[in-house]
């Protein structure tokens, strides 16, 4: 749905816009939680306050049921006919959708390594997952302005980024740390917005929902089989998890630069 009314503002812009809001709530909910159990009252009541924007987020979900039932009307162009089916080249995307997950070091690992290693104090691990947040929503906004203007680049330089984030993490000290942080959720934020903005590039307007059904199918089952091994290599060298993310992840930058000089089906 998210990618017929992003058809338009610009596909990048509203995944981007969507990503910054996801994480604008995610932030604003533990912090009213925070509040009112800090003013003495109990988890009951700190739910009770959750439940006014989970009644707004409801109706405006009927509403949109309501005013817009078709969300592909959204599109400014027809839906194109006859289409077979999905194009190889959303195939072909799919091995970089994979390979970025595969090399994607889960946030469990991270912080277990930063209170193992005794990279920071205990209480300083949520602070710096709140940065990696914070950037994830600015990046989301900005990489998607960006893949509106510029496609894949977009994308491209994001990876780059994001697989700076393991040696930081995993072989630095506090300040690589932090500042590894900050690429883990620009990479965040570009899978959340720009890839897949990708998606909805790639499929035409009829197969959108199974395409992002696939695509979400093959990046839970690749994140999952590197989040494996990332744990297994963890146990036997901290050096080999840095290596095999940075290069899981940069092996997806070949693809990409192939994708971004093809038509989009």
């Amino acid at each position: 749905m998210l990618s017929h009314a992003a058809g338009r503002t610009g596909l990048g812009w509203g995944f981007g816009l969507h990503q910054a809001l996801d994480q604008t709530g995610a932030v604003v909910g533990p912090l009213l939680v925070s509040g009112v159990l800090f003013l003495g009252h109990d988890y009951r009541a700190a739910f009770a306050v959750l439940l006014a924007p989970a009644i707004v987020s409801i109706s405006l979900v009927v509403a949109a049921r309501l005013l817009f039932p078709r969300p592909r009307d959204f599109e400014l162009s027809p839906p194109a006919l006859g289409t077979a089916g999905l194009a190889p080249n959303f195939r072909v995307y799919l091995v970089a959708v994979a390979l970025i997950a595969a090399g994607y070091a889960d946030f469990a690992l991270i912080a277990y390594h930063f209170g193992k290693a005794a990279v920071m104090p205990v209480t300083w691990i949520p602070i710096v997952y709140a940065i990696a947040m914070a950037v994830d929503g600015a990046a989301g906004l900005a990489l998607g302005s960006l893949f509106d203007r510029v496609g894949l680049w977009a994308m491209i330089v994001a990876t780059i980024l994001s697989a700076a984030a393991a040696p930081l993490v995993f072989l630095g000290g506090f300040s690589a740390a932090v500042l590894g942080m900050a690429c883990w959720g620009i990479g965040t934020g570009a899978q959340e917005s720009v890839m897949r903005a990708t998606v909805s590039q790639l499929a035409p307007q009829d197969r959108r929902a199974t395409a992002f059904g696939i695509f979400n199918a093959v990046y839970g089952v690749a994140w999952f089989a590197g989040s494996v091994l990332l744990g297994i290599l963890y146990d036997l060298s901290i050096v080999a998890v840095a290596v095999a993310s940075m290069a899981l992840q940069a092996a997806a930058l070949p693809v990409l630069f192939w994708l971004r000089g093809r038509p989009a089906q």
